[in-house]
């Protein structure tokens, strides 16, 4: 077949690591987005039956929104490399309305916190603290967790360093009681899990003393949200809006939030609602972490 999705299909997932630096979860995406596409055209050629295409393999209108986006930027490259695409004045994305998961509430942490502490390890206890308190504290990414090393943690100056998607690296402040929890893992749970392994690097272990895959996150994940007595797991990306949520209630702002999570965009923070802006360490002060917990 002689299209540009096959003729530029390396060329362009090489652009996209290394000249636009997007990480492999991303590139993946996309190539799944563009193996869709490819599987559609190879028995259609109309470009308008793609719409009925999608919603025939299950996808929301959302993910097809994803898809069209992907397809339009793979196209937009073809043209940049000289050649026509007339796809990319035929696919236009879905309208979306704007919406988000379900935030965890204050009420939910603290039931999965109880069932995350339940377990009798003290060791295994005081890991599961430490990952509930950085998921809904910073409001990262669940790969943002995984990818935690002992140097993004600033004692000192109480911040970490997370490296977000395209590797950028954003600096954010921690409360009071997050620091002090990231201390007493660091002082007396994790040297007990490293043992096994003498891991150098990771901050979070898992139990074997390996750094967490996101498999082993949303393993526990599912442990602790049946111990708790969900109907279902509590996805990582609700701890994530409840962070946004949390603090913008409490009157943070919108720039504010978006440097917190690592939005790239201010357009993606503003799915929350727009306030006025006080300061970015101010901004974390209001988070429902910032009071003081017991720490085990």
């Amino acid at each position: 077949m002689d299209r540009p999705a096959l003729r530029l299909w390396v060329e362009f997932f090489d652009d996209l690591q290394h000249v636009r630096g997007r990480s492999h979860n991303t590139v993946m995406a996309y190539r799944r987005d563009l193996e869709l596409w490819e599987a559609y055209r190879a028995k259609n050629q109309s470009v308008s039956g793609f719409y009925q295409f999608m919603k025939e393999q299950g996808l929301s209108t959302r993910s097809q929104a994803r898809v069209i986006s992907s397809l339009r930027t793979y196209f937009r490259f073809c043209e940049a490399q000289g050649f026509t695409a007339p796809e990319l004045k035929e696919l236009r994305p879905p309208k979306v309305k704007a919406g988000l998961p379900k935030p965890l509430l204050p009420t939910e942490f603290d039931q999965l916190l109880a069932a995350a502490e339940s377990v009798e390890d003290p060791v295994r206890r005081g890991r599961n603290r430490l990952t509930l308190y950085l998921l809904y504290g910073l409001g990262c990414r669940v790969s943002e967790l995984c990818g935690l090393n002992l140097r993004d943690f600033h004692d000192t100056d109480s911040w970490l360093s997370i490296l977000g998607k395209g590797d950028k690296e954003r600096a954010v402040p921690l409360t009071q009681g997050l620091a002090d929890e990231l201390r007493t893992y660091l002082q007396r749970i994790r040297p007990e899990l490293v043992r096994k392994t003498g891991e150098a690097e990771a901050l979070l272990l898992n139990d074997r003393g390996h750094r967490p895959s996101r498999v082993d996150v949303w393993r526990w994940l599912a442990s602790w949200s049946e111990a708790a007595g969900f109907a279902e797991t509590v996805h990582p990306h609700r701890f994530r809006h409840g962070c946004a949520t949390a603090l913008l209630e409490s009157g943070a702002d919108l720039r504010s939030i978006q440097i917190l999570l690592g939005h790239a965009s201010i357009q993606t923070t503003q799915i929350y609602t727009s306030v006025a802006t006080p300061a970015l360490v101010e901004a974390i002060s209001h988070h429902p972490l910032s009071t003081d917990k017991s720490i085990s």
